[in-house]
C-alpha cells in the first residue's frame, strides 16, 4: 500500500510540474515576442531618427552650397570690375567648386540643367537668369516665339500681370478667375516668381516644368527604409527631376546696374556735358560738342544715333534743323563699339528684363524684337568662335545683323549679369535635400530674391 501510494503522488507531482513549465514556456514565448516587438519598434525608431539626423544634415549642407556659390559670385564680380572684364562665365561651369564637395558625414553640390546646345545631365555651376526672358517685360509678340506658347496664352500673361481689368483679345482677367472653383483673383501686378505662371489661365505644369520623373520607388528602395510615409513623403518632394519646358527659358527676377565693365555708372549722352564725355577714352572735345549740338536738334533716344552724328557746321554755326548736315561723321563704327558700354541713354540706374548676349540661348534671343532663329544662332555661333562680346555694339560684328536691328534691340540687351539661381543638393549616407535661390550679386550688397526647398 505505501509503495502505491508512493507511486500516485510522484504521478500527480509530476503532472503539476509540467503544467507549471508549460506555463512558464508560454510566459517565455510571450516575453520573446514582446521583446522582439520591441526591439523591432526600437530599430525602426533608430533608423528613423538616424534618416531624420542625415536629413537635417544634408539640408545644411545643401545651404552651405548656396552660401558657398553666392560668396564666389561676389568675388567674381570684384575680380571681374578690377580687371575691367566685359563678362565671366567661370562659376557657370565649375566642377572644381561645385562637384561634391565634402564636408563633415556629407558633401553637397552645385548643380543645374544643361542647355541644349551642351552636353550630359547635369553641369556644376550656377545659372545666369540674365539669360532668360522675363516674364514682367516680354511683350506678347515676344513671349509667343517660344515653341507651344500660343498667342491666347501670351494674351493671358498679359492681362496677369497689368494693373487694369481689361481684356487683351484672348486673354482672361478677373471675371475669368471669378468664376473658377475655387475662385481667386489675377496679380495685376509682376509676378514674384516663374510657377505662379501656373495660375495663369490655360498654363499646365507639363508644359512648363516639362516631363516630370518620380524617382521615389527607386530612392525608397536604395534608403531600405518599411518606415513612415512620412519619411517617403520627403524623399519624394526632393527627387522629382523635371526636364524641358517653358521654365528653363523664363525667368521673374532678371536686372542689372546700368554700369560699364568697371562697375562705373554709364554716361547719359542724352544729358551729359561736355566735360562727361570727354572723360569716355575715345571722345575727343571735337566728339564730344558735336554730340551736344546734336542732340540740341534732335534727342538722341538710342546709343545707334552716335552713328549719325555729324561734324557740326564751321565757324561754330548749329546745324539746320532735322540735323540735316552731310558733313563728315565723327563716330565710326570702329569707335563706336569701343565707347558703347559706357555710353546709356536711360535715366535709371537699374535695367530691368534685359537679356546677356553672352550667356542666352538660341530660344531665348530668337524672342527679342526683330530676332529671328537664323539670326539668334549667328550670335550664338559669333560667340563660340570669337569669345564673348565687350559691348553690345559688338553685334554689329554678327553676319545679318546692322544697325536697324541692333537700333531695335538695344533696350533689351547687355553683355553682362547681376542675378544667378544656384540650385545645391546635400547628400548624407543616402538621403538627399535640395534648395534653390536666385540671388541678385552687387559690388556692395547680395540679394535673395527667390527660395524654394525639396520641391523643385
Amino acid at each position: 500500500m505505501i509503495h502505491r501510494h508512493s507511486i500516485g503522488y510522484t504521478g500527480r507531482e509530476i503532472a503539476r510540474s509540467g503544467s507549471v513549465l508549460i506555463g512558464v514556456l508560454w510566459c517565455v514565448v510571450l516575453l520573446a515576442v514582446l521583446v522582439l516587438g520591441l526591439l523591432h519598434t526600437t530599430r525602426l525608431d533608430l533608423i528613423s531618427g538616424r534618416y531624420q539626423t542625415d536629413r537635417i544634415q544634408a539640408r545644411y549642407l545643401s545651404l552651405a552650397g548656396i552660401e558657398k556659390a553666392k560668396a564666389l559670385l561676389h568675388q567674381n564680380i570684384l575680380d571681374r570690375r578690377r580687371a575691367g572684364a566685359p563678362f565671366s562665365s567661370e562659376l557657370l561651369d565649375a566642377p572644381a567648386q561645385f562637384r561634391d564637395v565634402s564636408m563633415g558625414r556629407g558633401l553637397f553640390r552645385v548643380i543645374r540643367p544643361p542647355n541644349d546646345d551642351e552636353s550630359g545631365e547635369q553641369i556644376y555651376g550656377v545659372t545666369d537668369e540674365e539669360s532668360r526672358l522675363n516674364i514682367n517685360v516680354a511683350d506678347t509678340t515676344e513671349l509667343t516665339k517660344i515653341v507651344g506658347l500660343t498667342p491666347d496664352i501670351a494674351a493671358a500673361i498679359v492681362d496677369w500681370r497689368d494693373q487694369d481689368n481689361t481684356v487683351t483679345p484672348g486673354g482672361a482677367e478677373a471675371d475669368y478667375y471669378a468664376s473658377l472653383n475655387p475662385p481667386y483673383r489675377p496679380r495685376n501686378g509682376p509676378f514674384p516668381t516663374v510657377r505662379e505662371l501656373l495660375m495663369v489661365r490655360g498654363i499646365f505644369p507639363d508644359q512648363l516644368l516639362g516631363q516630370m520623373e518620380d524617382s521615389l520607388e527607386s530612392r525608397s528602395d536604395e534608403i531600405g527604409l518599411a518606415v513612415s510615409g512620412a519619411a517617403k513623403g520627403t524623399i519624394s518632394s526632393s527627387e522629382q527631376v523635371r526636364e524641358g519646358g517653358w521654365a528653363r527659358l523664363l525667368t521673374a527676377q532678371s536686372a542689372i546696374e546700368n554700369v560699364d565693365a568697371a562697375g562705373t555708372a554709364r554716361v547719359n549722352v542724352q544729358s551729359s556735358d561736355e566735360a562727361a564725355l570727354t572723360g569716355i577714352r575715345g571722345i575727343s572735345t571735337e566728339i564730344a560738342k558735336a554730340i551736344i549740338a546734336y542732340r540740341q536738334q534732335n534727342p538722341i533716344r538710342n546709343l545707334t544715333d552716335l552713328l549719325n552724328v555729324a561734324a557740326p557746321p564751321p565757324n561754330g554755326a548749329n546745324p539746320p534743323p532735322g540735323n540735316s548736315n552731310n558733313g563728315p561723321k565723327v563716330v565710326d563704327e570702329r569707335l563706336f563699339k569701343e565707347i558703347a558700354d559706357h555710353l546709356t541713354v536711360e535715366e535709371q540706374s537699374e535695367r530691368n528684363g534685359v537679356v546677356n548676349i553672352n550667356t542666352a540661348p538660341v530660344d531665348v534671343l530668337q524672342c527679342l524684337p526683330g530676332m529671328t532663329r537664323p539670326l539668334a544662332q549667328a550670335i550664338v555661333a559669333h560667340r563660340r568662335a570669337n569669345g564673348f562680346f565687350v559691348s553690345t555694339a559688338d553685334l554689329l560684328n554678327v553676319a545679318g545683323f546692322n544697325r536697324d536691328l541692333l537700333q531695335g534691340l538695344l533696350s533689351r540687351i547687355d553683355v553682362r549679369s547681376d542675378t544667378f539661381r544656384i540650385r545645391s543638393e546635400g547628400v548624407v549616407g543616402k538621403c538627399r535635400q535640395t534648395m534653390e535661390a536666385v540671388v541678385r550679386v552687387r559690388a556692395r550688397t547680395i540679394t535673395t530674391l527667390e527660395y524654394r526647398e525639396d520641391d523643385l
